[in-house]
């Protein structure tokens, strides 16, 4: 069984496939923000989403987070870093890449555990 979160024409925020939740790349709604504020609300649309497939962000199994400028690394982690759940930090990357709409400097995406 499948079930798909948040379904629209293009694509679902979240898919849920047996005991795995995979969430699509999250961006902030306000791309003024910046990498902090950025990363904060993209961390609390997962945990929202997780909510809503029966998970949280203790089972977090892997992230992949894309940076429009590396150079803002250290911002966004220390959000990550108070986010995430100590003991069961995720398999991560991180890189550098355009995003899709100007003002977005940050998105997310994480594979999860039920």
């Amino acid at each position: 069984m499948v079930e798909r979160i948040n379904a629209g024409p293009r694509m679902s925020q979240a898919v849920v496939h047996g005991n795995t939740v995979y969430l699509a790349g999250l961006t902030a709604d306000d791309s003024k923000a910046d990498v902090k504020g950025q990363t904060k609300q993209i961390l609390d649309k997962i945990d929202a989403l997780l909510a809503k497939a029966g998970t949280d962000k203790s089972k977090v199994l892997s992230a992949n987070i894309w940076l429009t400028d590396i150079a803002t690394w250290s911002q966004m982690n220390e959000v990550w870093d108070a986010w995430v759940a100590p003991g069961n930090t995720p398999a991560r990357a991180t890189v550098e890449a355009k995003l899709a709409a100007p003002g977005l400097k940050v998105e997310i995406m994480v594979q999860c555990a039920k």
